[in-house]
Protein backbone atom coordinates (compact mmCIF):
# COMPACT_ATOMS: atom_id res chain seq x y z
CA UNK A 1 0.00 0.00 0.00
CA UNK A 2 1.60 2.92 -0.79
CA UNK A 3 -0.74 6.02 0.69
CA UNK A 4 1.71 7.71 2.54
CA UNK A 5 1.27 11.30 3.16
CA UNK A 6 4.55 13.61 2.79
CA UNK A 7 4.48 16.64 4.99
CA UNK A 8 4.85 19.44 2.92
CA UNK A 9 4.47 22.25 5.81
CA UNK A 10 4.59 22.16 9.48
CA UNK A 11 3.33 24.91 11.50
CA UNK A 12 3.93 24.72 15.30
CA UNK A 13 0.37 25.89 17.39
CA UNK A 14 1.25 25.72 20.72
CA UNK A 15 4.44 24.05 23.09
CA UNK A 16 3.45 22.59 26.73
CA UNK A 17 4.89 21.31 29.48
CA UNK A 18 3.01 17.86 28.59
CA UNK A 19 1.96 18.10 24.73
CA UNK A 20 3.02 20.51 21.84
CA UNK A 21 0.63 20.88 19.11
CA UNK A 22 1.23 21.11 15.02
CA UNK A 23 -0.68 21.34 12.13
CA UNK A 24 0.96 19.92 9.29
CA UNK A 25 -0.11 20.07 5.92
CA UNK A 26 0.20 16.96 3.90
CA UNK A 27 0.58 15.74 -0.01
CA UNK A 28 -1.99 13.05 -0.63
CA UNK A 29 -1.85 10.68 -3.83
CA UNK A 30 -3.03 12.67 -6.71
CA UNK A 31 -1.56 15.43 -5.73
CA UNK A 32 -4.50 15.97 -3.03
CA UNK A 33 -3.69 18.09 0.41
CA UNK A 34 -5.32 18.06 3.65
CA UNK A 35 -4.21 19.06 6.70
CA UNK A 36 -3.49 17.14 10.26
CA UNK A 37 -4.02 18.65 13.55
CA UNK A 38 -1.10 16.41 15.66
CA UNK A 39 -0.67 15.88 19.14
CA UNK A 40 3.21 15.42 20.38
CA UNK A 41 3.71 13.37 23.48
CA UNK A 42 6.84 12.22 24.63
CA UNK A 43 5.50 8.69 25.52
CA UNK A 44 4.46 7.09 28.25
CA UNK A 45 4.58 4.01 30.82
CA UNK A 46 1.79 1.69 32.69
CA UNK A 47 2.33 -0.62 34.93
CA UNK A 48 0.26 -4.14 35.56
CA UNK A 49 1.07 -4.28 39.25
CA UNK A 50 0.46 -8.17 41.04
CA UNK A 51 0.31 -8.28 44.54
CA UNK A 52 1.43 -11.98 46.46
CA UNK A 53 -2.29 -12.63 46.71
CA UNK A 54 -2.81 -11.60 43.22
CA UNK A 55 -4.68 -8.26 42.94
CA UNK A 56 -4.17 -6.18 40.69
CA UNK A 57 -3.47 -2.41 42.06
CA UNK A 58 -5.17 0.29 40.40
CA UNK A 59 -5.65 3.96 40.75
CA UNK A 60 -8.85 5.88 40.93
CA UNK A 61 -8.46 9.71 39.98
CA UNK A 62 -10.44 12.48 38.64
CA UNK A 63 -9.98 12.98 35.22
CA UNK A 64 -10.68 16.57 33.97
CA UNK A 65 -10.60 15.50 30.03
CA UNK A 66 -13.24 13.26 30.62
CA UNK A 67 -15.14 14.68 33.62
CA UNK A 68 -15.15 11.30 35.39
CA UNK A 69 -13.09 9.62 38.10
CA UNK A 70 -11.48 6.57 36.12
CA UNK A 71 -10.01 3.41 37.36
CA UNK A 72 -6.95 2.59 35.92
CA UNK A 73 -3.29 0.80 36.61
CA UNK A 74 -0.49 3.22 37.27
CA UNK A 75 0.77 5.27 34.65
CA UNK A 76 2.59 8.88 33.96
CA UNK A 77 4.94 10.20 31.11
CA UNK A 78 8.48 9.42 30.48
CA UNK A 79 10.62 12.34 31.63
CA UNK A 80 13.80 13.76 29.94
CA UNK A 81 16.71 11.39 29.89
CA UNK A 82 14.81 8.75 32.04
CA UNK A 83 14.29 5.04 30.77
CA UNK A 84 11.13 3.69 30.24
CA UNK A 85 11.71 1.07 33.21
CA UNK A 86 13.18 3.73 35.11
CA UNK A 87 9.51 5.54 34.80
CA UNK A 88 7.24 3.24 35.38
CA UNK A 89 9.45 1.62 38.65
CA UNK A 90 8.76 5.80 39.42
CA UNK A 91 5.04 5.93 38.68
CA UNK A 92 4.37 2.66 40.45
CA UNK A 93 6.03 4.18 43.50
CA UNK A 94 4.45 7.79 43.30
CA UNK A 95 1.18 6.50 42.87
CA UNK A 96 0.70 3.32 44.76
CA UNK A 97 3.81 3.01 47.31
CA UNK A 98 4.67 -0.33 45.86
CA UNK A 99 8.35 -0.33 45.04
CA UNK A 100 9.54 -4.00 43.13
CA UNK A 101 13.11 -5.13 41.77
CA UNK A 102 10.77 -7.54 39.52
CA UNK A 103 9.34 -5.62 36.64
CA UNK A 104 9.06 -6.84 33.07
CA UNK A 105 8.51 -4.65 29.80
CA UNK A 106 5.42 -6.93 28.01
CA UNK A 107 4.62 -4.64 24.97
CA UNK A 108 3.96 -1.01 23.62
CA UNK A 109 1.47 0.75 22.10
CA UNK A 110 0.17 3.90 20.20
CA UNK A 111 -2.82 5.13 21.94
CA UNK A 112 -4.91 7.29 18.99
CA UNK A 113 -2.73 7.22 16.62
CA UNK A 114 -5.47 9.39 14.33
CA UNK A 115 -3.87 12.36 16.19
CA UNK A 116 -1.45 11.85 18.26
CA UNK A 117 2.36 10.19 18.64
CA UNK A 118 1.94 9.47 22.17
CA UNK A 119 3.49 5.75 22.82
CA UNK A 120 2.84 3.98 25.90
CA UNK A 121 5.15 0.69 27.22
CA UNK A 122 3.35 -1.41 29.58
CA UNK A 123 5.31 -2.79 32.39
CA UNK A 124 4.15 -5.86 34.73
CA UNK A 125 5.54 -5.76 38.15
CA UNK A 126 5.22 -8.58 40.97
CA UNK A 127 7.40 -8.87 44.16
CA UNK A 128 5.70 -5.93 45.13
CA UNK A 129 6.88 -4.31 48.64
CA UNK A 130 4.44 -1.53 50.51
CA UNK A 131 6.15 1.70 51.10
CA UNK A 132 4.43 5.26 51.21
CA UNK A 133 2.45 7.09 48.12
CA UNK A 134 4.73 10.11 46.66
CA UNK A 135 2.51 11.81 44.98
CA UNK A 136 3.11 15.09 42.89
CA UNK A 137 1.27 18.18 44.40
CA UNK A 138 -2.04 17.92 42.00
CA UNK A 139 -2.33 14.36 41.87
CA UNK A 140 -5.23 13.13 44.22
CA UNK A 141 -5.23 8.97 43.86
CA UNK A 142 -7.22 6.48 45.13
CA UNK A 143 -5.23 3.06 45.29
CA UNK A 144 -7.41 0.24 45.11
CA UNK A 145 -6.59 -3.87 44.80
CA UNK A 146 -9.15 -5.95 43.11
CA UNK A 147 -9.07 -9.62 41.81
CA UNK A 148 -8.35 -10.44 38.12
CA UNK A 149 -11.86 -12.39 38.17
CA UNK A 150 -13.52 -8.99 39.81
CA UNK A 151 -11.55 -6.61 36.98
CA UNK A 152 -12.52 -8.28 34.30
CA UNK A 153 -16.25 -8.31 35.66
CA UNK A 154 -15.57 -4.69 35.56
CA UNK A 155 -14.78 -4.30 32.18
CA UNK A 156 -17.31 -6.54 30.95
CA UNK A 157 -19.70 -3.85 32.93
CA UNK A 158 -18.15 -1.05 31.76
CA UNK A 159 -17.17 0.12 34.64
CA UNK A 160 -13.20 0.12 33.64
CA UNK A 161 -13.09 2.03 30.23
CA UNK A 162 -9.40 2.98 30.20
CA UNK A 163 -7.96 2.12 27.38
CA UNK A 164 -4.25 0.93 28.52
CA UNK A 165 -5.86 -0.74 31.83
CA UNK A 166 -8.16 -3.02 29.53
CA UNK A 167 -4.90 -3.41 27.09
CA UNK A 168 -2.81 -4.72 30.46
CA UNK A 169 -6.28 -6.96 31.59
CA UNK A 170 -6.56 -8.98 28.41
CA UNK A 171 -2.90 -9.31 28.19
CA UNK A 172 -2.86 -10.65 31.63
CA UNK A 173 -6.08 -12.89 31.28
CA UNK A 174 -4.54 -14.19 27.63
CA UNK A 175 -0.63 -15.06 29.37
CA UNK A 176 -1.55 -15.52 32.96
CA UNK A 177 -5.28 -16.87 33.63
CA UNK A 178 -5.15 -20.53 33.21
CA UNK A 179 -3.27 -20.79 35.92
CA UNK A 180 -6.19 -19.54 38.14
CA UNK A 181 -8.55 -20.89 36.35
CA UNK A 182 -10.47 -18.11 34.39
CA UNK A 183 -11.73 -17.88 30.56
CA UNK A 184 -8.79 -17.16 28.29
CA UNK A 185 -11.27 -14.31 26.57
CA UNK A 186 -14.07 -11.13 28.04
Amino acid sequence: MKNEENTMKTERIFEGKVINLRVDTVELPGKKYSRREIVEHPGGVCVLAITDDNELVFVKQYRKAVEEFILEIPAGRIEDDESPEFAALRELKEETGFSTSKITKVMQFYTSPGFTNEKIQLFMATNLEVGDLDLDENEYIEVVQINIQEAIKMVDEGVITDSKTIIALLYYQKNHCQAINLPASL
